[in-house]
């Protein structure tokens, strides 16, 4: 059967021999998906689809010749054949992102193979020409910048071609002969924290993730079939034709499911979308990256100690962020504590009664320790019913008779969490439970100690005890976020209350606030009265520092001890904070001891170059700098010591560390992506300056987004890009909702992921280029940001037409009618302007008309201006750059990723047909400014690169998103027509053009939201 897409794409030669599995994979997803089509909508539609699937260039761009007879075909269509079009091309990007992250999986195993395989070969030479220096402490590795630079290059191009991975990292470091001291320090202090967010929750429905899932399950069933086909062993025909009829069967159960969301989801929904990914692939799944970079390190440097096993760690915003979600309230995050440690406590459970069955030790035949045997005395006498059920069973076997007692405990422990859940009081408190999960890790080690101390070992107790270390009783730390406003507003109305100050507090100066609050925070006086006569704002905003009081005595201070302030501008911003905190009896003034850090976030542009001021002045202050210290008492004995990461006795956090978060989607928003980044790049520099200034260790946290206008893209490019020095073996970093399927749906996927981002820290940290210091680079940098940066902002706030441009051509109402999130669209300002509206929509918008222009507006002019100076030397210049100087390289890649999903003919139809017949003349003066910009940074992206078509240098995403292209061009004109009747129905005088529908807008509004949710698929992101 001649497959439509799978002979386009044949034409178009988008695969290399090397890729003949995942060519043969789309054949079989592609004829399924039209068997589908045939059987649930008739011959009709697939024909319909032949032709508008052919109303594009075979580049996958859509052209002006076709475009007319695109429209005339799709406006002739009823809502019902419009929506049957919208939804089977949005299946088809759904089952081609399943294919290409099943072939990644599989390519990825391949190659760690092949890495492993070489890695063999070179082990008798590696061990016979190491450097003398494997005992030095602390020698200084002294490499010239080409040096590093090889270093970096042979990671991209060692073996396998397989960058990222610690087969390759630690092989690396021997090479270059990194002092073995510095590379134990490191890793001994390895933190690497990944921070599930809700916004933008995904657009594709749970049931939806589920059939998903399915599909994957069964299509893993069919390689196996086949390859065993292939094989000597041989294999039946009808078990592949039988595989086959389930993945039809499958496919056509999905045709029939709703794809759009019933309702707006709650919170606790999007925690279950979120705690899904660890249910069914992260919980089982990061043991195992424990034991990779444990066996890779071990093959290079055998007597270093791998990092603890909880080094790479998981937070979620998910439930807790109430920054601009009013139904994130106090008792939603007590909830989803307490839903988080549900799950993983049934996962132990489950755990513990797999190991009864397994552990069938007998006395007769092996020995026991003393110290289990008086475990099990003591357990006896707290847990008597179940020595009376069980001690006959189990009278010889002490191993299942000890779990049984641990199992026992669990499930008591379960039950009261169910109970706290619910609001109820726990019935019989006195019952024997654990109160925390080092109380459950300590009887799992005395297990694991006795049956190691009588020669037996159990990886399924192994791996439950990594989990118990990772995991502990609360699956993930939640992060509290707040808007900084929220909390001035509140003391401004707690201090009219009580008639506390002269003077409005909001009439205070910075440098008075700034007095006055840190002379508060010297004194135990309380300032909140127990009842509560606020606002409700104010009564929220003190409620959730008692919530978070409360968590951290019910769970341990681990389940939520980082309070971000958004949109942090100044000093009193974080004082404020610590003043509530200090009214929760969270912080103790007479000590200076506290159990939550506060985390500024700087977004904007000027809030990043004012980072470095907020933060010197609050290092000035003894009292601040006593609490990182620990307390006064700490603080005194550290004077004139390197702050090194400890415990102290009386401080539950880390000491000495200040964690800071740089916002990546306001400040795009707000300056441009290349001024964005290089200020996010300087904030790094000089955070980490002044925090080695003052003797206190930096944790960066960076707020990454799924797309490229908000910070997203590859992440190990990404942290190899950031100066060297703001890392040193930490990084903390965001994981939004839209990308979570991407990277985390599959096992060995989310191990790669996992991988490459912790070989990158290592790499960063110990490998730095010097690149970032090299202060003419920096000048031209600072150049051409702010070029950047003036060309971006003269468009889109001081083009006066702009903003009805925005509003009309792209679909951002329709947009903030998906039921995707919990969260609002704007900020509660009530104003429809670009400063209330939120990054995620913001870019949203334009991915979904092809123009993706906050990824790569006004850096083609940037360039241009500086070329213009001398046209050819800086031509060099700008390649030497790209060629040496990872942070500029990011930079062109991320903008050449975007360039190629870009579709400015496509993007032009929306401007034709969406406008308004009066404004359409303005309007194409706005999108002529955008195309000249776009075919000016394409141009000169390419020169820069020596490619001939974008992403020649990455043929894998080359071949990803061409194919993806041509498919999406037909689903914009579907969605183009839908927003016109829509916007038609609403108001005659909308659109242009004259289509008379005899549709409700709920049904039109439904269409339209089809073809958003496909367009979204096709990009493999939302905003």
């Amino acid at each position: 059967m001649s497959s439509l897409l799978y002979s386009l794409s044949q034409a178009a030669n988008f695969y290399p021999a090397s890729e003949l599995f995942l060519r043969h994979r789309l054949q079989v997803v592609e004829e399924l998906w039209e068997s589908v089509l045939r059987q649930e909508c008739g011959q009709n539609m697939v024909d319909l689809l032949r032709q508008l699937r052919d109303l594009c260039s075979p580049e996958g761009q859509a052209t002006n010749d076709q475009a007319d007879s695109a429209v005339k075909l799709i406006e002739q269509l009823n809502i019902n054949e419009a929506i049957r079009a919208a939804r089977a091309f949005a299946l088809y990007f759904q089952l081609i992102n399943i294919i290409e992250q099943e072939f990644e999986q599989r390519q990825q195993l391949a190659r760690y193979s092949e890495v492993e395989t070489e890695l063999v070969h070179q082990e008798t030479h590696t061990n016979t020409t190491y450097s003398s220096n494997q005992k030095e402490d602390d020698a200084i590795v002294h490499r010239g910048i080409e040096t590093e630079w090889l270093a970096t290059s042979w990671v991209a191009k060692g073996p396998g071609k397989q960058k990222g991975t610690f087969s390759t990292l630690f092989p690396l470091l021997f090479r270059l002969n990194v002092p073995p001291q510095q590379i134990q320090r490191l890793i001994s202090q390895l933190d690497v924290r990944l921070v599930f967010t809700a916004h933008p929750t995904e657009i594709v429905r749970h049931t939806i993730r589920d059939k998903q899932r399915q599909v994957v399950n069964l299509l893993q069933k069919l390689d196996a079939v086949e390859n065993r086909s292939d094989s000597t062993v041989g294999g039946y025909p009808w078990e592949s034709a039988e595989l086959r009829e389930k993945l039809l069967e499958e496919i056509r159960l999905w045709w029939r499911t709703d794809e759009l969301h019933q309702f707006k989801p709650t919170v606790l929904d999007e925690v279950d979308y979120a705690l899904h990914y660890f249910q069914e692939v992260l919980f089982d799944g990061i043991p195992q990256l424990y034991k990779r970079l444990k066996y890779a390190l071990g093959q290079t440097f055998a007597w270093l100690e791998p990092p603890s096993k909880n080094f790479c760690s998981f937070g979620s915003w998910v439930g807790s962020d109430r920054d601009g979600n009013p139904s994130v309230t106090p008792e939603t995050t007590w909830k989803t504590a307490c839903y988080q440690r549900k799950m993983v406590l049934q996962r132990y459970i489950q755990s513990v009664k797999q190991l009864i069955e397994l552990l069938s030790v007998s006395m007769h035949w092996s020995d026991v320790l003393p110290d289990l045997l008086e475990s099990l005395e003591l357990d006896q006498s707290h847990l008597s019913e179940v020595y009376d059920a069980l001690a006959l069973r189990y009278r010889q076997e002490p191993y299942r008779l000890k779990l049984s007692y641990v199992l026992r405990r669990l499930e008591n422990t379960r039950d009261r969490n169910l109970a706290l859940y619910n609001r109820e009081t726990p019935k019989n408190e006195d019952l024997p439970m654990y109160r925390s999960g080092a109380e459950f890790l300590a009887e799992l080690r005395l297990i694991y100690r006795n049956l190691t101390e009588t020669g037996l070992s159990c990886r399924e107790l192994e791996n439950l005890i990594a989990q118990v270390e990772i995991f502990d009783f609360n699956l993930t730390q939640l992060d509290i976020r707040q808007e900084s406003s929220r909390h001035s507003d509140a003391l401004n109305e707690i201090l009219e209350y009580l008639q506390v100050l002269p003077q409005s507090y909001d009439e205070l100066s910075e440098e008075q606030r700034v007095a006055w609050l840190t002379g508060e925070l010297q004194t135990r006086r309380p300032l909140i009265p127990a009842e509560l006569p606020f606002s409700e704002k104010t009564n929220d905003v003190i409620e959730t520092f008692r919530i978070l009081r409360s968590l951290q005595q019910e769970f341990g201070v681990n389940i939520c001890q980082t309070y971000i302030i958004s949109m942090c501008r100044q000093v009193s911003d974080v004082l404020e904070v610590l003043l509530l905190a200090k009214e929760a009896r969270l912080f103790d003034p007479a000590v200076a001891v506290g159990t939550i850090q506060v985390v500024p976030l700087f977004e904007t542009v000027e809030d990043l170059q004012r980072s470095r001021s907020v933060m010197r002045q609050l290092f000035e202050l003894p009292l601040y700098r006593a609490l990182l210290a620990g307390g006064y008492a700490a603080d005194m004995g550290m004077r004139g010591q390197e702050g090194q990461d400890r415990i102290s006795p009386s401080s539950p956090l880390t000491l000495n560390l200040q964690e800071v978060m740089l916002g990546y989607s306001d400040s795009n928003k707000d300056s441009g992506f290349l001024s964005s980044n290089w200020e996010i790049h300087k904030a790094q520099k000089s955070l980490q300056k002044i925090a080695e200034e003052y003797g206190v260790n930096l944790r960066i946290f960076h707020g990454r987004g799924g797309s490229v206008g908000r910070g997203g893209g590859p992440a190990y490019e990404a942290i190899l890009a950031q100066p060297g020095h703001s890392i040193n073996g930490r990084i903390k970093i965001t994981e939004q909702g839209e990308v979570l399927a991407s990277k985390y749906s599959l096992l060995d996927l989310a191990l790669y992921n996992l991988e490459t981002i912790t070989t990158a820290v290592i790499q960063a940290s110990l490998l730095r280029t010097g690149f970032d210091d090299i202060e003419p680079w920096n000048e031209i940098m600072e150049e051409l940001a702010a070029r950047s940066r003036q060309h971006y902002r003269n468009l889109i706030y001081e083009q006066p037409d702009f903003i009805d441009f925005f509003h009309q051509v792209t679909p951002i109402e329709e947009i903030s009618q998906l039921q995707i999130s919990s969260r609002p669209a704007r900020r509660p300002s009530g104003k429809k302007d670009l400063s209330s509206l939120r990054a995620i929509p913001w870019v949203f918008s334009w991915t979904q008309t092809r123009f993706l222009l906050p990824s790569w507006y006004g850096i083609g002019t940037a360039l241009q201006e500086f070329l213009n100076e001398e046209p050819e030397e800086h031509l060099k210049l700008f390649s030497y750059f790209y060629l040496k100087w990872p942070f500029f390289k990011m930079v062109i890649s991320k903008a050449e990723m975007t360039l190629a999903k870009v579709d400015i003919q496509m993007a032009h139809h929306y401007v034709q047909e969406l406008s308004n017949p009066e404004d359409k003349a303005r309007f194409e003066k706005v999108f002529e400014q955008i195309a000249n910009e776009f075919y000016l940074t394409r141009d000169l992206v390419l020169k820069i690169t020596g490619h001939n078509r974008l992403l020649d240098g990455d043929p894998i995403l080359q071949r990803s998103v061409q194919l993806r292209n041509g498919t999406i061009v037909p689903l914009g004109f579907i969605q183009v027509s839908l927003l016109k009747r829509l916007r038609q129905s609403r108001n005659p005088n909308a659109t242009s053009g004259v289509i008379h529908s005899r549709y409700s807008k709920g049904e039109l509004l439904r269409g339209a939201l089809l073809t958003i949710n496909g367009i979204a698929a096709g990009m493999r992101n939302t905003g």
